[in-house]
């Protein structure tokens, strides 16, 4: 299954040109770079919604918030936490 996990963005951290810029994003706490091109009204402090490194829509804060916590209690955020070794 796919599935689009939610994230702050903490940071715009580069911009090629007009459509193609990347930043950091935090999900629960883990910072991932993510490409934002798909996403140009986005902003530090919004939240957007992450499909395999790209994020895909911008979501309010309360929505981002609920998902995570159903995708935890599924057991679907795991690959983001560090290896625990």
């Amino acid at each position: 299954m796919c599935l689009a996990i939610p994230g702050k963005i903490t940071s715009i951290a580069g911009q090629l040109d007009e459509t193609f810029r990347t930043g950091k994003v935090s999900f629960g706490g883990i910072i991932k770079e993510v490409n934002l091109c798909m996403v140009p009204e986005a902003n530090v402090g919004d939240y957007v919604m992450v499909h395999v490194g790209v994020a895909i829509s911008v979501v309010d804060e309360a929505e981002a918030q609920q998902t995570f916590q159903y995708l935890q209690q599924m057991g679907e955020v795991e690959e983001l936490e560090p290896d625990k070794q």
